[in-house]
């Protein structure tokens, strides 16, 4: 047989996710369980590859350092690419995206999570807080909105923050709409 005349061999085929995406759901789970079981200070990256079942080399080459890999875990729990409430309403749109943080951070794992991130931050924004402003502006631009973005950070977003850190038998049901009512409160 001619190579003229020989079938089409399929190449290799594509991955859609593939053992990346498998890599990157096992260390994210493995990071969710041993910031529970330990905290952020005591994860190290070959603890997460041992739990993870991964090569410590994989994490190293995508993260480089645990706190780093924290911070990027941390922002990914509330995925930025996630739709937010679009009610036609800025008031509602607000309540809806904050009870979805607060939510969100009654779960152990990913205030945990939160406080690793926040510590990796240094003297910078961490992810999470990169992410929740642009979200915030988000908000407010398609609501065509004065409101200034840091009075949502102030408003909303920092006392969520810190009831997470310091007080999170607080984050009750009610909370989202008291902190946007307050937002509100005189406008």
């Amino acid at each position: 047989m001619s190579a003229t005349s020989r079938p089409a061999t399929p190449g290799p085929a594509r991955r859609t996710g593939g053992r990346s995406a498998a890599v990157l759901a096992a260390v994210r789970s493995a990071v969710e369980d041993l910031v529970s079981e330990r905290g952020t200070a005591q994860v190290t990256i070959p603890m997460v590859a041992e739990r993870a079942g991964v090569n410590p080399t994989s994490i190293y080459r995508r993260w480089g350092d645990a706190a780093s890999m924290i911070n990027d875990l941390a922002t990914y729990r509330i995925a930025p690419d996630r739709p937010l409430p679009d009610t036609g309403d800025l008031r509602a749109d607000l309540t809806g995206w904050a009870q979805e943080l607060v939510e969100h951070f009654r779960q152990p794992a990913a205030a945990a999570l939160l406080r690793g991130g926040a510590a990796a931050a240094g003297d910078g924004d961490s992810d999470c807080l990169r992410n929740r402003r642009a979200e915030a502006t988000m908000l407010l631009d398609r609501a065509g909105s004065e409101l200034p973005v840091d009075e949502v950070i102030d408003h909303v977003i920092a006392p969520v923050v810190y009831r997470v850190l310091f007080r999170p038998w607080t984050l009750d049901d009610d909370l989202a709409t008291r902190l946007v009512d307050r937002l509100f409160a005189g406008r």
